[in-house]
């Protein structure tokens, strides 16, 4: 078949030769027949040689690379194999008791603007780019096929959708979806809001580090600020700490952590939840904790944010810091893409030595193995996290 194609300028295709799955506008000579938003095109380098067909956009990024074989037809059996090749690995990687984890991950799988979350029985999918947009109908049916899901929701919105050309669609695809469904997470039961929860209903990539946290909390007092629906207070809980206080602004998420707190078993009265601003609540209480998690929403969405953004996290930090006991533990988390990993632990660094205190790092935290990332494309690993025992100077 053939396709409109892309020329590169000279030089300019070394990363998409290393794997690396986007091309920039500004690395363009010129585009050869007139593909639309969305269409498959062929890319090749100055000198004509071919290097993958991919989407085509107009935006900053004019790129995105499905394959590097460029005799490869773009049709339902190449997403069935890239579907079916998803699921094979998730059933190698997730452990047992657990129906909750992240399905296709967008580049990590070969599926560039396609994010789908499978939770029990329900499906949650989100297309944020112009190329995955024109294979929705496609996309819909392989996933109805292949996992015979009692229901499929679609939450596409975001910057990046916006970016693309397209407009947000939130709405129920196939089958029923309930007000709430009830999923299991290492042998944990929790509540999630499938249509109107923060990102696709609940943090599936913080699996893996709420296990670790977890089963550092025996004995100990925890804070768990940004708590959302208290998943690191329930883990927290069941590695036998003490005391689990949760902060969340919400008071709706917070009615379901109080639920989640319960279905598991922890008592209330040993484990508040607290509505509050959680910059406000570590400026005023004085109370000080073994371990504290950081875990807040994105507070860069865009390059233009990282200055403030950074302001954030370090004032956050800070005041985590001076509420830790001597050798305490902090678990700190940024999940705003544009904030690399050299950033963060440098501000972190900073906080921690305002706040008159060292740090040892005991672990680099990431997303779990199901969050898939393409070893080429970094940008890829948007969350990052750290955690630290923190003593006295």
């Amino acid at each position: 078949m053939s396709h409109p194609r892309i020329v590169l300028r000279k030089g300019r295709e070394a990363a998409l030769r290393r794997g690396h799955p986007w091309v920039f506008s500004g690395a363009l000579a010129r585009v050869e027949g007139e593909p639309v938003p969305g269409q498959v095109v062929l890319a090749v380098d100055a000198g004509g040689k071919p290097l993958g067909l991919g989407f085509y956009n107009r935006g900053n990024i004019a790129f995105r690379l499905l394959t590097e074989d460029t005799t490869a037809k773009i049709d339902g059996g190449f997403w069935r194999r890239r579907i079916a090749r998803a699921v094979s690995l998730r059933q190698q990687v997730i452990p047992a008791g657990t129906d909750a984890y992240r399905l296709i991950n967008a580049e990590g799988d070969g599926m560039p603007g396609l994010v789908c979350d499978r939770y029990g029985g329900y499906l949650v999918y989100s297309i944020g780019t112009a190329g995955m947009e024109q294979w929705r109908g496609t996309l819909t049916d392989l996933l109805s096929e292949l996992l015979e899901p009692a229901g499929i929701y679609e939450r596409s919105g975001g910057s990046s959708r916006s970016q693309e050309g397209l407009s947000e669609r939130i709405g129920l695809v196939a089958g029923e979806i309930p007000p709430m469904v009830t999923i299991l997470e290492n042998g944990l039961r929790f509540e999630v809001d499938l249509l109107t929860g923060q990102k696709t209903g609940f943090f599936l990539d913080q699996r893996g580090n709420r296990e670790m946290v977890g089963a550092l909390s025996r004995g100990t007092t925890v804070l768990n600020c940004f708590s959302y629906t208290g998943a690191f207070s329930v883990y927290a809980g069941r590695g036998g700490a003490r005391r689990v206080v949760s902060v969340e602004a919400s008071a709706e998420a917070n009615q379901i952590a109080c639920r989640n707190l319960s279905r598991n078993g922890l008592l209330a009265e040993n484990n508040p939840v607290l509505t509050a601003n959680c910059f406000e609540y570590l400026r005023e209480t004085e109370e000080t904790f073994d371990r504290i998690i950081l875990d807040p929403p994105a507070f860069a969405k865009s390059r233009g944010d990282i200055a403030r953004a950074l302001r954030g996290y370090r004032e956050i930090n800070l005041r985590a810091a001076r509420r830790l006991t001597e050798g305490g533990m902090l678990a700190t988390f940024s999940c705003s893409n544009p904030i690399d990993e050299t950033m963060f632990t440098k501000m972190v660094l900073g906080a921690v030595r305002d706040a008159g205190k060292t740090a040892q790092l005991l672990f680099t935290l990431g997303a779990g193995p199901d969050h898939l990332v393409n070893l080429a494309h970094p940008e890829g690993r948007y969350l990052k996290g750290l955690l630290l025992c923190v003593g006295a100077e």
